[in-house]
């Protein structure tokens, strides 16, 4: 039930993820009113699709809807079993990764983690944004894990889910004591981010990449900072970004760019001017990821394109279709991530074009596992023989 059930309630059960979209476009009562969500990226606070209703806050004439406070940022702290989460699919090149947090407070309207808080019993709206949680013990629990008889290192990445350097960073401090055991161990690692915190980072990191354990991808989704502040509210300015591109080149940190993800007649024609910035920033390699809108995702994002870009909804989402077989997302491994069709094709080859014409390398650079040193600190389990 999201925060505004009280106020006044009207249940309904849609009978498919394609109703419940539009029945959360058309229905008024669902967006959260602006004031209350000021600095969020979603409109919208949809309960999960696990859950068996959904409530509807609706003005019952009381005016009680104008009494609710503005929504603020809420951290629980969760305990996981572990702190390496592995996966085998063929089209992500890692085959391990670490999350500090569930859910992200940048706010990016687009991002396709947004479903994970459905497990959680919340929603992928503004619960994705506002109610966060922080896994404070994975340090110890990934120190552990290195340890266990049989570890075969292999690069970590970081940020492929939430970005680990989020606001709550500053005052949580988790991904720099991760980055703390990964050190120590001399184990590789490879960190995605939109966020110029990363820098704080820069003395780790720095020690790392001398020894070939370290590199980080900077997600610049466009330079249009009106854009950049509708899209992705919380996130580092594009100006930001490329600042910390130049200053982890220039300390040695090997830095490259993700252009992610390209939406159709909204960024797409940004491409080119994103990678000569990106390039004239330092960064040495390049990749990019189509928009994704997989289950609660594409009500989210079709309800901000209403309301930030009308004129363009239609055109938007025709070439999001032509892309994706007709539907809003094909998850098929191999095609989620550029998507088939012409356009999809002609999206392809601009990239590839422009690249090649900076000399941006597309392979990822190999991180070295051959200096791995299981840990040994007090907070490892002792071996019994």
């Amino acid at each position: 039930m999201n925060d505004l059930s009280h106020v006044g309630r009207a249940a309904f059960q849609p009978a498919n993820t394609a109703e419940f979209a539009d029945a959360m476009l058309a229905a008024s009562g669902l967006r959260i009113d602006g004031s209350r969500r000021r600095g969020r990226g979603a409109g919208l606070n949809p309960e999960g699709r696990f859950e068996p209703r959904e409530h509807v806050a609706f003005d019952d004439g009381w005016q009680t809807l104008d009494e609710l406070p503005a929504l603020k940022t809420e951290v629980q702290v969760e305990k996981p079993r572990t702190a390496i989460t592995r996966n085998d699919s063929p089209d992500i090149p890692f085959d391990r990764s670490v999350n500090p947090y569930r859910g992200c407070e940048h706010g990016c309207i687009y991002c396709f983690a947004r479903p994970t808080h459905s497990y959680m019993g919340l929603s992928a709206g503004l619960d994705f944004e506002t109610r966060l949680f922080a896994k404070p013990d994975a340090p110890r629990l990934l120190e552990r894990e290195l340890a266990k008889p049989g570890y075969k290192p292999r690069t970590i990445a970081i940020g492929t889910n939430t970005d680990p350097y989020q606001p709550i960073e500053r005052e949580w401090r988790i991904m720099r004591q991760i980055l703390e055991v990964l050190q120590k161990a001399n184990h590789p690692v490879a960190i995605v981010t939109k966020s110029a915190l990363v820098l704080r980072d820069i003395d780790i990191l720095q020690d790392m990449a001398s020894r070939g354990l370290a590199k980080v991808g900077i997600s610049v989704t466009t330079l249009d900072r009106k854009l950049s502040r509708a899209m992705e509210p919380r996130a580092a300015t594009p100006g930001r970004r490329l600042d910390a591109i130049k200053a982890l080149t220039e300390a040695g940190i090997p830095a490259s760019v993700l252009v992610s993800p390209i939406i159709p007649a909204l960024n797409d024609h940004e491409i080119e001017r994103i990678l000569d910035a990106a390039h004239a920033a330092g960064a040495t390699e390049a990749s990019y990821v189509l928009l994704r809108l997989p289950l609660e995702v594409s009500p989210l994002f079709r309800d901000w394109l209403l309301q930030h870009y009308p004129d363009r909804y239609r055109h938007v989402m025709s070439l999001v279709r032509s892309m994706r077989d007709g539907k809003d997302y094909d998850a098929e491994f191999g095609k989620r991530m550029k998507g088939s069709g012409p356009y999809a094709w002609q999206i392809g080859r601009r990239f590839e074009m422009a690249v090649k014409r900076l000399g941006l390398g597309r392979r990822g650079m190999h991180l070295r596992d051959d200096l791995f040193v299981p840990p040994s600190g007090s907070g490892v389990q002792l071996q019994l023989l």
